[in-house]
């Protein structure tokens, strides 16, 4: 353009002068500056958080909340302890922004594909890394190894709801009120949790207060509660129960007189199915108090599919199995609302 002529803009029969045009220009550049460094999308974008266990996903969603996604690899029924991811579980993993896992070597069979993911640089943490270990149990047949089933004890998990709460603090500073806000109020309900357990497992009568399960996940929960706990298989579900450690818990039941055992949601029913019928060989009456969620929840979008309903309908059911007395439907009398 020459001196004193004016660009068109296409359509149009008016013109803007140059000077003007000059500054629109420079106007538009400096927007467009502004809004590429911190553009909608980025403000308002998502963490994605991916879990191992259904219990890790469920204290991620509340401490969270409506500033993350949250996967979790392990639905309902499935075993940790024989857990191998799928490639698209993979995938999901890698694709993270933040990974979090039990940890305690719950998850054998991934902590290779866990370490990898780590040496990339992406944050994974295991939950229980602040625990204190004078906590923690070693079992003598886990020798060198700790107990992984810490969320058996509510207090316990309050503590990993907090690490939690400080790693998202941590990547996601902006929103470390929020996430402190969201962690308080479901501490509040984790502490009345253990308050009802406190309550209605206090009424199973000494002599019954024996937890007698496929596996040893309810160690921590035993010792919170004041229960003996007998597994048939040991801490992990790869170990294999003989004919010796099934006569053994028999002579238990019988000479306690336990009336009643409990099945797992993630192991199979064979073992306790066979304590039934040798404690009915020698003339006691032992039935199947309820099926236990051990190491998963219940189903996605129901109470028992989540954590705090998974350990109140154990709470619930292990009182109500043994002698104790406690609502039917449970703390909050929502036991009834399906599975």
């Amino acid at each position: 353009f020459g001196p004193g002529k004016t660009a068109r803009s296409p359509g149009t029969e008016q013109g803007i002068p140059i000077v003007k045009l000059h500054i629109l220009i420079f106007a538009f550049l400096i927007l467009g500056a502004c809004s590429s460094a911190s553009p909608p999308q980025a403000r308002d974008k998502k963490l994605k958080i991916v879990a191992t266990t259904g219990m890790i996903a469920d204290a991620a969603k509340h401490v969270a909340g409506d500033r993350a996604k949250v996967s979790a690899l392990m639905g309902p029924g499935v075993d940790p302890h024989l857990f191998k991811a799928s490639r698209s579980e993979i995938v999901l993993l890698t694709q993270a922004d933040i990974i979090f896992y039990n940890g305690l070597f719950l998850e054998g069979k991934l902590i290779d594909a866990l370490t990898r993911i780590a040496a990339s640089g992406k944050k994974v943490f295991a939950v229980t890394e602040k625990i204190d270990r004078q906590y923690l149990l070693e079992p003598p047949e886990f020798a060198g190894h700790y107990d992984p089933h810490v969320w058996m004890d509510p207090p316990a998990w309050a503590k990993v709801v907090e690490f939690i709460r400080d790693r998202l603090a941590d990547i996601a500073p902006e929103n470390a009120h929020t996430f402190a806000n969201n962690a308080a109020h479901y501490l509040e309900q984790l502490d009345q949790l253990n308050r009802y357990a406190e309550q209605v497992l206090q009424t199973v009568p000494g002599e019954k207060r024996i937890i007698i399960t496929a596996h040893d996940a309810f160690n921590y929960f035993g010792r919170r509660y004041s229960f003996r706990v007998r597994g048939i298989q040991g801490i992990s579900t790869e170990s294999e129960a003989g004919i010796q450690d099934i006569e053994n818990i028999v002579s238990l039941i019988v000479s306690a007189k336990i009336p009643a055992v409990f099945v797992e949601s993630t192991v199979s029913e064979r073992n306790i199915r066979a304590l039934i019928e040798g404690a009915a060989a020698r003339g006691q009456e032992v039935s199947i108090g309820a099926q236990l969620y051990s190491d998963a929840m219940g189903k996605p979008g129901t109470y028992r599919g989540t954590y705090i309903g998974m350990l109140d309908h154990n709470i619930t059911s292990i009182a109500r199995a043994l002698g104790g007395t406690a609502p039917e439907t449970g703390m909050h009398g929502k036991l009834g609302e399906g599975d």
